[in-house]
């Protein structure tokens, strides 16, 4: 076992917005929304969740990010040296934001960084996929831009790109969770050949837009068949900014993960008063709050700051 002691360090990992319509489980990009952890070798473990976002998770050995720092030791094989461990998070939970994503790569990258590096970038994606099931949370969160990815029993494998010029995203963010256990159970075990086409065809062209900054074919690449529709009662308005959100302004519109935050596509050339103007009027009319965000895509991914 390493000795306690070294270098502090900070690890910082963004939020991921997945699916994007069509693009389910293989198709996800970075927002600058942060878990960021700070790690300080020491004689005995700590582990301590910071700020209002993580009231009353473990604050032991049993916290999801400290058990990612384990799952790097055990596929390094080595011993987890001991640290103090700050956690704090800038992504809201169970919003479909990729919060676990963020927490479970910003793990898997400290307790790589703690033990020297051991895991080389394609075994951390590789084992933070795994965890998670799929990579369109976890790829984004580590990589940042754009990914398009694949998980089978030979690994990962994805594409990932920067954001074309000029595109932006709105995010609205309702004040209430949303598990993706839940969302994921109310999907059908089969679906038909149509929709399977639907879903290869749109999903493509969603990744071939984004490739050539295609921007006026996102209205269209953008619809999905898969999981929208059934996922629409368990987060009310959704069906209304599917519908809406592109005669206010918006370049197409998409549910974020399993949500409930619902992500749109933006020029950033053009203003988006209208845009959130029309999202407020969707949650009122539904007797919700939540916010309402302007993001970049984030380019960056997970970032290691020694801070010594």
């Amino acid at each position: 076992m390493r000795k306690a002691g070294g270098t502090p360090f900070t690890v910082r990992a963004p939020a991921s917005s997945a699916n994007l319509g069509p693009g389910f489980d293989s198709l996800g990009l970075s927002l600058p929304l942060f878990t960021t952890l700070t790690v300080t070798p020491q004689a005995v473990t700590e582990v301590m969740p910071l700020g209002p976002e993580l009231a009353g998770t473990p604050a032991d050995e049993s916290n999801y990010v400290y058990q990612a720092m384990l799952l790097a030791a055990r596929q390094a094989a080595c011993d987890l040296p001991p640290a103090r461990i700050e956690i704090q998070t800038e992504v809201p939970l169970a919003r479909g934001l990729g919060s676990s994503a963020a927490a479970l790569v910003a793990g898997i990258v400290a307790g790589n960084e703690l033990l020297g590096r051991p895991l080389n970038g394609a075994e951390v994606l590789d084992l933070a996929a795994y965890e998670e099931g799929h990579p369109d949370n976890v790829a984004p969160a580590l990589l940042g831009g754009i990914v398009v990815a694949t998980l089978d029993k030979l690994g990962t494998h994805h594409v990932r790109l920067d954001p074309p010029p000029h595109l932006g995203v709105t995010v609205l963010i309702p004040d209430f969770e949303l598990s993706t256990s839940k969302a994921r159970g109310v999907l059908p075990g089969e679906y038909s050949r149509a929709d399977a086409v639907h879903a290869l065809s749109h999903a493509a062209l969603l990744a071939a837009a984004l490739a050539q900054g295609r921007l006026e074919l996102l209205p269209h690449a953008v619809q999905d068949r898969l999981h929208q529709s059934w996922r629409a009662p368990l987060v009310p308005g959704l069906s209304d900014i599917l519908e809406g959100a592109t005669g206010h302004g918006a370049l197409g519109a998409a549910l974020s993960g399993a949500g409930p935050t619902v992500l749109c596509f933006h020029d950033t050339r053009e203003g988006t008063e209208p845009l959130h103007a029309f999202l407020r009027g969707v949650m009122e009319g539904h007797g919700l709050t939540g916010r309402v965000l302007d993001l970049p895509i984030e380019t960056e991914g997970t970032v290691v700051q020694r801070n010594g």
